[in-house]
């Protein structure tokens, strides 16, 4: 069993939706917290869904190496993984995920080879738009980036180890445990 997992796919695929049934029905499985530089959206706790950093403590995050991966993503904020948490955890012999982007994913490949890799897809292009603009989180210029940028990651699919179709979360979630679990 992989210690590692790496989820990854297009925004608005519903990878966090997928992601928290899973802990929510396995606490043995951990949930590794990334930094980010953009702001919080409403609903979201500093230290719980991210950790809010500022530039310069993104940047002396970079420099000390304290990250596993870190990108720009949307072409707007940077967003990473905390080095020492992921460590720890398979140090400790516990299952830990890894909610990345594709870029994030594939250097987390190339630093742990051993890391698992499910790329969750939509059931289809048209269902990945109207999950996004129904989010109402974005403006239509932010939709369209966001668009462009899931073009190039479901291109990318194949580069993951696995690939499942989120059409029914529960579904979707139960996939992704037997696939850590193999």
């Amino acid at each position: 069993m992989t210690k590692l997992t790496v989820i990854a796919g297009p925004t608005a695929v519903g990878k966090g939706t997928v992601v928290r049934h899973i802990l929510a029905s396995h606490p043995e499985v951990n949930l590794s917290i990334s930094a980010t530089t953009r702001k919080p959206r409403p609903g979201e706790i500093d230290g719980v869904h991210y950790f809010f950093v500022s530039e310069e403590r993104f940047d002396e995050m970079v420099a000390n190496n304290e990250l596993l991966e870190y990108a720009v993503v949307h072409k707007t904020h940077r967003y990473g993984t905390p080095r020492k948490p992921v460590v720890e955890a398979i140090a400790s012999n516990e299952q830990i995920i890894l909610e990345i982007d594709l870029q994030g994913a594939r250097l987390v490949k190339t630093a742990m080879p051993e890391a698992n890799l499910i790329f969750i897809a939509p059931p289809s292009w048209e269902e990945l738009g109207r999950r996004l603009a129904e989010r109402g989180t974005e403006t239509a210029e932010q939709i369209a980036v966001r668009l462009d940028t899931a073009k190039a990651e479901m291109a990318a699919q194949g580069e993951f180890d696995h690939v499942v179709i989120n059409e029914d979360v529960a579904k979707c979630a139960q996939q992704v445990l037997e696939l850590m679990q193999a």
